[in-house]
């Protein structure tokens, strides 16, 4: 039987890609050591989703609780497997551009090296898989901040006949900009597999994602907007909202839409390439929006404050353009939006946050 190799399988999306491929009949291995509890805290562990998979998914699951940066384990895994192993998809990362700036050194390992450890082993090993890459819209920097940008009501927009009004490209530069040293450190990973494709002719392909989520997400402070959010406004912890007046503009995917798209690539895939990859217009908010949409579904007003101090390199408007996958894959389409995404992680996980919160 074909094997899907997933890394940070117990986050959000490689959760979503575990339960997905299995349930296509593909034997899955997870390769997943925690590590957003030791960037985030306790309440950001994967621990929980890891258990869940395990007694969900069972015998088509194996967990491989290994570090992306150690060569030795992740060569051990791929030699195992060779070429039975189908596809990579690579979402094991450091997510956060506060975070990195703490400490650039685990940052650029974790998001370059360990990216470079699994071209290698997929390149020795398994030449005819898939390599998936979850890259970031921070790959372009603070440069959408240059758009020409028209304050509205309860958001930002971009002037009506700018040729990004549908969304961003994947034209818009990635150089001359301040990237953030998350930023850089996911350039650096977004290049390799790039690269690994055109030069090595391996299958691969950078998905730039926006906000990416889903009930699966552990969000935190630092990492997880949407999930976070909502789970402040369940529990009744502050949160705050840093510059451009809460205007500022975020598309969101929801994990399942995007586990579509993968394998609409695995299906069909194409080397070395890149895909802007969000809600795009379909499904995106301001941070005024979706505190709205928060308050709505909990039934009462949570408790937030505004901080004048916008968050480096932090984007104002962040629509994308998903006409280029769209285009190579027409029979993928979003299915989710905002309003609906905030219902199903409240749906999925307020409970379990509130008894944590008495705990």
């Amino acid at each position: 039987m074909s094997t899907v190799i997933i890394t940070g399988s117990a986050g959000l999306i490689g959760s979503e890609a575990t339960t997905f491929f299995a349930q296509q009949g593909f034997d899955v291995v997870g390769i997943d050591n925690d590590m957003r509890r030791v960037f985030f805290g306790e309440e950001a562990s994967t621990a929980w989703n890891r258990q869940r998979l395990e007694q969900t998914v069972g015998s088509n699951y194996v967990h491989v609780e290994a570090d992306i940066r150690d060569v030795d384990a992740i060569t051990k895994v791929f030699d195992r497997y060779r070429t039975d192993i189908a596809l990579i998809i690579h979402t094991a990362a450091q997510p956060s551009h506060d975070w990195a700036a703490r400490d650039p050194v685990m940052d650029f390992t974790v998001n370059a090296n360990g990216t470079l450890n699994l071209l290698e082993a997929t390149r020795r090993y398994a030449p005819e898989a898939a390599f998936i890459f979850t890259s970031t819209n921070k790959v372009y920097g603070d440069t959408p901040n240059r758009l020409p940008l028209v304050e509205l009501e309860s958001r930002w927009e971009i002037e009506p006949t700018h040729t990004y009004n549908p969304g961003i490209r994947e034209d818009l530069s990635i150089d001359q900009t301040l990237h953030s040293l998350f930023g850089a450190s996911k350039v650096a990973a977004d290049v390799l597999v790039q690269e690994y494709g055109r030069y090595f002719g391996l299958r691969t392909a950078c998905f730039r994602g926006g906000c990416l989520t889903g009930p699966n997400h552990s969000g935190t402070k630092l990492h997880g907007f949407l999930a976070y959010l909502i789970k402040c406004a369940v529990i009744g912890t502050p949160y705050t909202v840093y510059g451009y007046k809460g205007k500022q503009v975020r598309d969101n995917i929801h994990s399942q839409d995007l586990i579509h798209a993968f394998y609409e690539f695995f299906k069909a895939p194409r080397v070395g390439e890149v895909y802007n990859m969000g809600g795009g217009r379909y499904s995106n908010c301001s941070m005024l929006e979706a505190i709205a949409i928060c308050q709505e579904i909990i039934g009462k007003e949570m408790h937030w404050t505004y901080s004048e101090q916008n968050r480096i390199g932090d984007h104002i408007w962040w629509v994308s353009d998903n006409g280029k996958f769209a285009n190579h894959y027409p029979n993928w389409k979003l299915e989710y939006n905002v309003a609906e995404i905030l219902q199903e992680i409240y749906n999925f996980n307020h409970e379990r946050w509130q008894k944590e919160a008495l705990s």
